[in-house]
C-alpha cells in the first residue's frame, strides 16, 4: 500500500521558518513528480511548489516564489519544502502529492495526482 507521510508541520511566528518532509513508500520514487499542496480553511486546495521526476525542473505558486524550496533524495524516497519568511497567509494545512506524469493533471482548479498524503499543519502568528 502506497503511503505519503508528511512530518515537519508546527506553529511559528510570522518571519520564521519551517522544513516539511514527505516520506514516500513508492518503488520507483525517481519516477515519480512530486509536489506540496496546501488548504487553508474555507479555500480551495492549491499547488505550492512541484519538482519534476526528470531533472529535478520545480515550479512555484506565485505566492511563495522566493520564499519557499522544493527539493528531492530519490535515495531516501522523500521530498522537503523548505518554508522561510512565513507570513499568516501561509497558516494552511500542507499536503504532499505524487504523480507518475511529468505534471499533475489539473482541471478547473481541481489537482488529481496519483496519490496524496495525510496532510500537515503549519500555523503562523503574527
Amino acid at each position: 500500500q502506497v503511503q505519503l507521510v508528511e512530518s515537519g508541520g508546527g506553529s511559528v511566528l510570522a518571519g520564521g521558518s519551517l522544513r516539511l518532509s514527505c516520506a514516500a513508500s513508492l518503488r520507483t520514487f525517481s519516477s515519480y513528480t512530486m509536489g506540496w499542496f496546501r488548504q487553508a480553511p474555507g479555500k480551495e486546495r492549491e499547488s505550492v511548489a512541484i519538482i519534476r521526476r526528470s531533472g529535478g525542473v520545480t515550479y512555484y505558486g506565485d505566492s511563495v516564489k522566493g520564499r519557499f524550496t522544493i527539493s528531492r533524495d530519490n535515495a531516501k524516497n522523500t521530498v522537503y519544502l523548505q518554508m522561510n519568511s512565513l507570513k499568516p497567509g501561509d497558516t494552511a494545512v500542507y499536503y504532499c502529492a505524487a504523480t507518475l506524469r511529468e505534471t499533475f493533471p489539473c482541471y478547473s482548479g481541481t489537482c488529481y495526482p496519483d496519490y496524496w498524503g495525510q496532510g500537515t499543519q503549519v500555523t503562523v502568528s503574527s
